[in-house]
């Protein structure tokens, strides 16, 4: 019976031993299980974008040198989610000698349950199988963790019922105990007291650790995976220089380097209600991609803080949901979101940026003026060119057109017979997509575009913009 069988499975170690069942290391076991994935040309940590040719490749080294890794890098790179990735590369199940609080391999127990029990009954010593979600243990680093945390502690009801201290029957597991022969991660590894550093690393490496003066030695099997921001690991809080060794890879994350992961990443994160369906064109999703990656570049915002990825996320789900909003109000059917809409990140992005600034209360203006520069980007990108000269000309006279969102799909519609250039960049923009909807979501980023790049003029009232041609 190999590790992922699903035949049946023994339930006692003589019958594990007749199955042909091996025990192996979790950095082993890890390793082995994902030389044929990459020989197979599979990935390692499915649903992370854009890391193929700078992250993916050296977690990939560390996975098959065996070793212990941290992550830096600023909030929203995906350091989580690549560290719960990793239980992907466990077998499904493991046999651990039934009742043990700390994963003993039946093979080789640690723990003095594990150890009297299995001298006790020998081959008869009953097992139990692990699932390998089950094998991940997680921790945030905050300044008040304690050894009992991670390590354990004395627990107070053992001892009342007549166990003495010197007995290691009377310990309560810690998290890093209850997860040997998995993964365990450390979030924020900098906030953890120095102290409780050298206790982590006693384990993590001499095997041994004192609880109430008592000497427990524990030959632990854990893989220890630990994130960290960069600022936070050199100013904030520091890891301890043995701790900092016990590494064998520092691996530095990052944001996407291109727009359309930035796109790709975020439709896969966001969530969109399908009920009504909503249907967001593709350059307002670069809209929405470009003005985090310009928040990203601005000196108006604190670089140190990072701009995180769920900026994106949480900016395409509430442009969704403003777009909603506005169609079930006009109680129309197809529900597609356009410029006017835009006014609805001020909420979502607020609380995600930083933004400095000497001024108090400039947050706004910061995240206007980026949302209007995004916009340039992506109409000099998609839309400046021939056909919008003859636009332009078409306002000439007494021509003005008006947005907003309380102007329904069918006075977008109209204008398009008023103003007949608009038809090629519409078109051009909105691809095979050209539902009215979508027209009128183009149309706004035109006429928005032509008067940023200062070829229309604007007089804004309300949720209603007019523009017209330029004096």
């Amino acid at each position: 019976m190999t590790e992922n069988s699903t035949e049946a499975r023994p339930d006692t170690i003589g019958g594990l031993r007749a199955s042909g069942w091996k025990s192996r290391p979790i950095k082993q076991e890890i390793r082995e299980n994902a030389i044929p994935r990459i020989r197979a040309g599979e990935t390692l940590f499915p649903g992370v974008h854009g890391y193929e040719n700078t992250v993916l490749p050296q977690l990939e080294h560390a996975v098959l040198a065996g070793h212990d890794m941290v992550l830096l890098g600023e909030r929203g790179q995906a350091k989580s989610r690549i560290i719960r990735l990793l239980t992907g590369l466990l077998d499904e199940f493991m046999p651990i000698v039934a009742g043990s609080e700390i994963n003993d391999d039946p093979y080789n127990p640690v723990s003095r349950h594990a150890i009297d029990l299995v001298a006790e009954q020998g081959d008869d010593t009953p097992v139990s199988w692990m699932h390998r979600v089950d094998r991940f243990g997680e921790k945030l680093a905050t300044p008040d963790t304690s050894i009992a945390d991670l390590i354990g502690e004395v627990d107070p009801i053992k001892v009342a019922e007549g166990r003495y201290l010197s007995d290691e029957l009377t310990l309560h597991y810690g998290l890093v105990p209850r997860t040997n022969r998995g993964v365990f991660a450390i979030n924020e590894l900098p906030d953890l007291a120095e102290r409780i550093q050298v206790g982590l690393l006693n384990v993590l490496e001499e095997r041994d650790v004192q609880i109430r003066g008592y000497k427990v030695r524990l030959p632990l099997d854990v893989l220890l995976v630990a994130s960290a921001n960069p600022e936070d690991y050199t100013n904030r809080g520091r890891m301890i220089t043995p701790l900092k060794d016990r590494f064998g890879a520092q691996i530095r994350t990052h944001y996407p380097n291109e727009i359309s992961t930035e796109i790709d990443i975020a439709r896969q994160e966001s969530s969109i209600p399908t009920e009504p369906p909503v249907y967001i064109p593709d350059f307002m999703e670069q809209l929405i991609a470009t003005f985090t990656h310009l928040a990203r570049d601005s000196s108006h915002v604190n670089q140190r803080s990072g701009v995180s990825v769920r900026l994106t996320v949480s900016n395409l789900e509430t442009l969704a949901a403003a777009a909603t909003r506005r169609a079930l109000t006009l109680g129309e059917e197809e529900i597609v979101p356009r410029v006017c809409d835009l006014d609805a990140l001020m909420a979502s992005t607020a609380g995600k940026i930083e933004v400095e600034s000497l001024d108090e209360g400039r947050d706004g203006e910061v995240i206007l003026h980026l949302l209007r520069s995004a916009l340039l980007v992506v109409y000099k990108d998609r839309v400046a060119g021939e056909g919008v000269r003859q636009v332009v000309d078409s306002f000439e006279g007494e021509v003005v057109a008006s947005a907003g969102d309380d102007m329904p799909i069918a006075d977008y519609q109209a204008l398009l017979k008023v103003v007949p250039a608009l038809a090629g960049p519409v078109a051009a923009l909105c691809g095979d997509q050209d539902s009215p909807g979508v027209q009128a979501s183009a149309i706004e980023l035109i006429l928005e575009g032509l008067h940023l790049s200062k070829r229309l003029n604007k007089d804004a009232m309300g949720a209603r913009a007019s523009y017209r041609g330029r004096d």
